[in-house]
């Protein structure tokens, strides 16, 4: 009880109370395949059209084994959120599963950490889906002027006008609702699947057997460097357990989709590996923004080529959705716990969605996206999330420790070993990022701790709780 009182930890108990005294309630609209869509439509984004490439370069036609191993890495993590989401079915995702084992200041480090996955992320996939929507234009003998794509160019660029529209767009149908919004993804899932899955079709049947070989021509670390790029094509699954208070039964619910989207993404994934080192050598790849129109073209398959190009903008279209969603409902979590003003955690009325955090976090996505170069940054990115990962795999043994009697409807197999393995990979990759990745992610910390404690540590919630008693 010490133990607890000193960390500021929160109970589970407390943690359900804290969701039916707050002033609004989410809908809860979300079935199993909803969820399932919602997590393929954030895993399968820019990255399988983007990435493929680069890390076949690297790894050759080994890079199926590269999403294997990085689909291996996903899932000990994926375990870890799902047994968590079926215990704690509360908006939050890693920071609330964080307050419950490791205490207030480390849930909102946590929370810190995950605005640079849900927004600074998101600002740098929008910035990018302006770049795919000027390429797919370029099909029909039409570019947007250099000065409103953003990016520095010599051209006195203004403002990325395509990331700020589309960014603009989706803001507004989160708004609306999250069935409305569930209703665009699927329809955007479906759309990018059958895309895929005919770049597979079509391009199996130019596959050359003898573009497979070698199979690993820079041995494993080749695979293993492969794997660190790969990895990232799989970031957003855990934005399903963002939506536990908007989804039907999520004991039971939850783990499945965030389950079943990580193994159909992996099925996916290495299929299209297969097609696109047997299409093409890999030797080629290396230099191609978009691997996949590109692997058509050489094949003179020109105008099918921007039929793929056109599921780039689908598929990050998506992804931007699906980060969006999560973001405000990690804001609303905050501000239930007193570590954020109680306005960001109004909920609509009249759509059932958090709408202060939702326009805020549309305007902190928005602004860097249309302004601002931001590739620099990206690799916050990834710091932030394998933070958030690694504390999750952390915290599903401390609560397995501490709380063994609790009603868990998922329970993650051989967690002893799978938690483990999962913060080891957290570091091996983290370990890989550049020096001065490091030397931001600290500075973010630093800035994040000074904010804790001049407003969240004196207005927390459980602090003013304990100081009544």
């Amino acid at each position: 009880m010490i133990f607890d009182k000193l960390l500021r930890l929160k109970p589970l108990e407390q943690l359900m109370e804290s969701r039916e005294e707050s002033p609004g309630h989410l809908k809860r609209v979300l079935g199993p395949w909803a969820l399932t869509s919602l997590g393929i439509g954030s895993i399968i984004g820019a990255g399988i059209f983007a990435l493929t490439g680069l890390a076949a370069s690297k790894a050759g036609p080994g890079i199926m084994l590269s999403f294997v191993i990085a689909a291996m890495a996903c899932a000990f993590a994926g375990f870890c959120y799902a047994e968590f989401a079926s215990m704690i079915p509360v908006a939050g995702s890693a920071y609330t599963y964080a307050y419950a084992t490791l205490g207030e200041m480390m849930a909102w480090l946590v929370g810190w950490n995950l605005l640079l996955e849900y927004a600074v992320g998101n600002s740098a996939v929008a910035s990018s889906w302006g770049g795919y929507f000027n390429n797919l234009l370029a099909f029909f003998n039409f570019q947007i002027p250099p000065q409103f794509l953003g990016a520095p160019n010599g051209h006195g660029n203004i403002i990325n006008l395509p990331a700020l529209l589309i960014v603009l767009i989706i803001t507004w149908l989160l708004a609306r609702g999250i069935q409305e919004s569930s209703k665009a993804n699927n329809v955007m899932v479906i759309v990018k699947l059958a895309i895929i899955l005919f770049f597979i079709g079509l391009g199996g049947m130019f596959v050359k057997p003898m573009n497979w070989q070698p199979f690993m021509p820079h041995g494993f670390s080749g695979v293993m460097a492969g794997a660190g790029l790969v990895f990232f094509a799989f970031i957003g699954f855990d934005a399903v357990s963002t939506t536990a208070e908007e989804c039907k039964d999520p004991g039971r619910n939850l783990p499945r989709g965030i389950l079943f989207s990580l193994g159909i993404c992996t099925l996916i994934y290495a299929a299209v590996a297969l097609v696109v080192t047997g299409m093409l050598k890999y030797t080629e790849l290396g230099k191609q923004a978009d691997p996949l129109a590109y692997i058509f073209t050489q094949h003179g398959l020109n105008g099918w080529a921007g039929v793929i190009s056109f599921g780039a903008i689908i598929a990050t279209t998506a992804a931007l959705l699906v980060y969006q969603v999560g973001q405000p409902r990690i804001f609303m979590s905050m501000s239930r716990d007193g570590l954020l003003s109680p306005w960001f955690g109004k909920v609509s009325k009249k759509h059932g969605t958090p709408g202060n955090a939702t326009f805020l976090t549309g305007c902190i996505v928005a602004i860097p996206a249309a302004l601002l170069n931001i590739s620099e940054v990206v690799e916050l990115t990834n710091i932030g999330t394998l933070f958030a990962f690694s504390l999750v795999c952390c915290g599903v043994m401390i609560l397995r420790a501490r709380r063994p009697e609790a009603t868990r409807r998922f329970r993650m197999p051989w967690v002893w070993v799978t938690a483990p393995l999962g913060i080891l990979f957290c570091i091996w990759l983290a370990k890989g990022l550049p020096a001065i990745t490091w030397y931001r992610f600290f500075a973010w910390l630093l800035l994040g701790l000074l904010v804790y404690f001049v407003y969240g540590f004196r207005n927390s919630a459980l602090h003013d709780k304990r100081e009544k008693a």
